[in-house]
C-alpha cells in the first residue's frame, strides 16, 4: 500500500509546479494534479519555494488553510469521481455543477464533505462513513 509521508505528499506538489514551469513531461497523476493547481493561483508562489514551505505548519485555530491538505483532498475527490466511489458520487457531483453552474465550486462542496467525514473519523477513531459523507453533500446513500 501506498503510504507517503507529509514531505513526500508535499514534494510530489512542487514537483509537479516545477515539471509545469519546466515543461517536462508528467505522469498521468502529476497531469491530474497539474489541473487541479492551475485552479488554485493562490498556491502558485508557495509552490515556487520549496525549500521555504516544505516544512511549514499552517493552523486551522488560525484561520489559516493547509494549501498541500487542500490540493490532496482535490486530488481524493478526483480519484473518487473516475470510479464513482462511494457509489452516487458522480451524479451528486454533477447535480452540483448544474445547480451552482461552477464545476469548481462543486469539487469544492465535495472536498469540504470529506474532509468533515475524514475529521470525525480520527475523531471517533471509527472508519469512515460514506452514508454520512454522501449526506452532506445531497447525495442519497444506498440503503
Amino acid at each position: 500500500m501506498f503510504s507517503p509521508s507529509r514531505e513526500d505528499a508535499r514534494r510530489f506538489f512542487f514537483d509537479v509546479w516545477r515539471k509545469e514551469q519546466e515543461k517536462t513531461l508528467m505522469t498521468p497523476l502529476e497531469s491530474v494534479a497539474w489541473q487541479i493547481i492551475s485552479h488554485h493561483p493562490e498556491y502558485h508562489s508557495l509552490l515556487a519555494q520549496p525549500e521555504r514551505f516544505l516544512e511549514r505548519e499552517w493552523f486551522p485555530e488560525q484561520g489559516e488553510t493547509n494549501p498541500f491538505l487542500h490540493l490532496g483532498l482535490h486530488l481524493a475527490v478526483e480519484e473518487q469521481l473516475s470510479i464513482d466511489q462511494p457509489p452516487g458520487i458522480r451524479a451528486a457531483y454533477d447535480r452540483l455543477c448544474l445547480e451552482l453552474k461552477d464545476e469548481h465550486a462543486a469539487r469544492h462542496r465535495l472536498l469540504e464533505a470529506l474532509a468533515e467525514v475524514v475529521w470525525e473519523s480520527q475523531r471517533h477513531a471509527t472508519p469512515l462513513d460514506g452514508k454520512r459523507y454522501l449526506q452532506l453533500i445531497g447525495a442519497d446513500p444506498a440503503p
